[in-house]
């Protein structure tokens, strides 16, 4: 007799394929349904809260696949971001300063998860205002009100290492700041205008003295020099150097005269005579 064989291995086979395909689709399914997955979006970080707890990694850009109901993701931004703010603080000399203050930072992406866990998302309010207005007033403190003008980028620069140390604290780097403006009170731009207008007095009396000095001593030394000339004439004029100018003078009226002589002659109260006649 011939015995029956029931074909079960190749059922058998059959389900140890087809269990991990099903599986693996049913996880994916109960992915999506549950939201078992997550996308960080470019410039930003996740950080992981699991069971209130937040863990010691963050999330890079790209997909993820998290545990639903266990753990969220809390996106935070790590790119540039700017901060602008009005500040009032006083100078060395008791000025008031109100200053218009940019300030570039970024929060450093490997540490948003110590951010997050000791700070909050609420870092501008908590972190950023208060490290601003502080270093602010810190360094102009340390300068008079002209000196903050005439030293802004020395200004900026101290503002800028003091700023950064605060923010380094809170896991967040400082890019750059720009003090866009210092505006003080009206009477004190006043008193400057009049302090500048009373230097450039100052400075052209200061000048036209100089000139006048000068001159004066330009004239001083042309009256020495006529001085000198006049005392080297005297020594070498002599009675010979008389005669001989005065020769020279009747020389030089005898090449001048025309040859004719003087027709009316007379002087004083003696009457003219009219000598052309005695020829006739």
């Amino acid at each position: 007799m011939e015995e029956n064989i029931t074909p079960a291995k190749p059922r058998r086979g059959f389900w140890i394929k087809i269990i991990p395909i099903v599986i693996i689709i049913a996880l994916i399914a109960a992915m999506i349904g549950f939201k078992g997955y997550i996308i960080v979006e470019p410039g930003h970080r996740g950080v992981i809260v699991q069971l209130g707890k937040v863990m010691p990694y963050v999330l890079d850009e790209g997909f993820h696949i998290i545990v639903p109901f266990i753990q969220d993701v809390i996106p935070v931004e790590v790119r540039l971001q700017k901060d602008q703010s009005d500040q009032t603080t006083s100078s060395k000399d008791l000025q008031v300063v109100n200053t218009t203050i940019a300030v570039n930072y970024r929060l450093n992406p490997g540490n948003v998860n110590k951010l997050f866990q000791d700070v909050g998302l609420e870092y501008k309010e908590k972190v950023i205002d208060p490290a601003v207005s502080e270093s602010l007033k810190a360094v102009t403190a340390q300068y008079t009100a002209e000196e903050l003008i005439s030293k802004r980028s020395e200004v900026s620069a101290k503002v800028k290492e003091t700023l950064g140390k605060k923010l380094a604290v809170y896991y967040m780097e400082l890019d750059d700041i720009n003090i866009t403006e210092f505006d003080f009170s009206d009477q004190f731009n006043q008193a400057i205008e009049e302090k500048q207008i009373a230097e450039q007095q100052a400075l052209k009396a200061n000048l036209d003295l100089q000139r006048i000095q000068v001159e004066a001593q330009q004239q001083i030394e042309q009256a020495k020099a006529e001085a000198e000339a006049l005392k080297l004439q005297k020594d070498v004029i002599t009675p010979e150097l008389v005669e001989l100018r005065k020769i020279e003078a009747q020389l030089e009226a005898i090449k001048k005269w025309d040859g004719k002589l003087p027709t009316v002659t007379g002087s004083g109260a003696v009457p003219f005579i009219d000598i052309s006649n005695l020829n006739k």
